[in-house]
């Protein structure tokens, strides 16, 4: 399965995956098979971070 490639639409796939799929980034990373330095890298240009606690991009 391939992730958005716009960073706002990506924001929202990812953070919904998160609060209703994944316990954390790196788990949703690997069941999809992607890289989470890239998905970081691409939220942080909309100037979102990942924060461990909430378990999601703000």
């Amino acid at each position: 399965m391939s992730v958005p490639n716009d960073p706002i639409i990506l924001l929202s796939y990812i953070n919904t995956q998160l609060r209703d799929n994944y316990p954390s980034l790196s788990e949703l990373c690997k069941s999809l098979n992607i890289s989470e330095e890239t998905i970081t890298q691409k939220l942080q240009s909309v100037n979102y971070e990942y924060d461990k606690q909430k378990n999601q991009f703000i």
